[in-house]
């Protein structure tokens, strides 16, 4: 497995951005109940969506960006190293809320993530941008309230890149905020198992060589 080829979405026009603009108001994907239109819309972006250049861009959400999305952040960030694949895939988290802004990952989940081998020091909380979704090659929301917030922060979704974690794998849902649940066990086992599911998504793409990298 190579790690040549990777994706990025397509450039579009002012009329195309404008246009889908103005649908994604009026129907967001997150919103559908449709499971099978919210897979064909993840697979849209990865399939259809994406040319080859040389790096992709992950930008993981959550509320306050002191538990799940940074969790997702390292143990994506741990696959992909794992993978081989550190200079083609960038990863990040941002928060959705300004309310732990320069905040230290929440102790209990930086454990959880010591546990398993990954270190996280010097990670703080940062808010989500409106020009991050120009930045970023998707967007990846924790649960439907953290997509709301993506959806009004960045004023739409016009290039379909705001996708639920979950969705990755075959038990689509949302990742129960650990902050009020105090259960980091299943919050590692969700978010694992949905970054490894978005992991084999972007392997599976093909090259410009025409092969999977």
């Amino acid at each position: 497995m190579s790690g040549a080829g990777i994706f990025v979405p397509l450039a579009v026009s002012a009329g195309q951005r404008q246009n889908s603009r103005e649908k994604s108001i009026l129907t967001p994907i997150w919103k559908s109940n449709s499971t099978n239109l919210r897979f064909s819309a993840i697979l849209s972006v990865i399939v259809m969506s994406w040319s080859v250049q040389s790096m992709i861009r992950i930008l993981f959400l959550c509320h306050g960006n002191i538990c799940r999305s940074p969790m997702a952040e390292f143990i994506m960030k741990d696959l992909v190293k794992k993978a081989g694949l550190e200079q083609s895939i960038q990863i990040e988290s941002a928060a959705t809320s300004t309310e732990e802004i320069g905040n230290p990952v929440y102790p209990p989940a930086r454990r959880k993530l010591s546990e398993h081998g990954i270190d996280c020091s010097g990670k703080r909380a940062r808010q989500l941008l409106n020009s991050d979704y120009e930045k970023y090659d998707l967007l990846i929301g924790m649960d439907r309230a953290n997509l709301r917030s993506m959806y009004r922060i960045c004023g739409g979704d016009f290039a379909d890149k705001m996708h639920l974690l979950m969705d990755f794998t075959d038990r689509p849902g949302e990742v129960a905020d650990p902050w009020y649940t105090d259960d980091f066990d299943t919050t590692w086992r969700d978010v694992e198992e949905g970054c490894r599911g978005l992991l084999r998504h972007i392997q599976l793409q093909p090259t410009s060589h025409g092969g999977a990298f």
